[in-house]
């Protein structure tokens, strides 16, 4: 919809006269449009370096991979690069969004039933631990980082290892993401910070 000169739409999509319009609220408008127009260019810059870092470092990678016949990079495709003197490193991380299928509701069915023949006051704690794994958060989702963690208890009780094989068995890789990280260093000897490269982190 355009809009006739000399009026300005306001937030119920009605066309006010420009000159009914308060001082203030014009200032405010100005602000906020001119931010959003910085910040759009700054996002379309990081849209580009994102996507000319992936594409360098696939390069980089490539060429390695000719010379030596061998693949560059770990695990699931990860890769670090660090410069010369250890200062600067650029890691290309995957990052996979993980759901659980109805195996899920299997082990929390065993885990419950190992806490019924648990009478021990002692595994109070860890039963805490384990039914809050359980609980969804404040977006309805349950935590992977919770349910995952389950695992790593040392639980020699062989219901609690059935329940822990169910886990796995639920465990669904959704999408991978792939993530460009800038990490900076004064020294080899410091530990390594990352380059903030969104307004959170800045």
């Amino acid at each position: 919809m355009s809009i006739p000169d000399g009026y300005m739409m306001d937030a119920q999509g009605r066309l006010v006269p420009r000159e009914n319009v308060k001082p203030q609220d014009l200032l405010e408008d100005e602000l906020v449009r001119s931010l959003h127009a910085k910040a759009g260019v700054i996002a379309q810059d990081l849209s580009t370096f994102k996507k000319e870092g992936f594409s360098e470092v696939a390069a980089l990678q490539e060429l390695l991979h000719e010379k030596y016949q061998a693949q560059v990079g770990g695990a699931k495709g990860n890769t670090t690069l660090s410069s010369y003197d250890g200062h600067l490193r650029v890691s290309v991380c995957m990052g996979e969004n993980i759901s659980f299928g109805p195996e899920l509701q299997v082990a929390k069915s065993l885990l419950d039933e190992v806490f019924e023949r648990w009478t021990d006051g002692a595994n109070a704690n860890l039963k805490t631990i384990v039914m809050d794994a359980f609980d969804v958060g404040k977006e309805g989702k349950l935590s992977a980082t919770k349910i995952l963690g389950l695992r790593r208890h040392n639980v020699s009780d062989p219901e609690w290892k059935r329940a822990m094989d169910a886990i796995a068995d639920s465990i669904r890789i959704d999408s991978t993401k792939a993530y460009l990280r800038l990490h900076v260093r004064e020294t080899p000897a410091q530990s390594w910070q990352m380059l903030p490269l969104d307004l959170a982190k800045a």
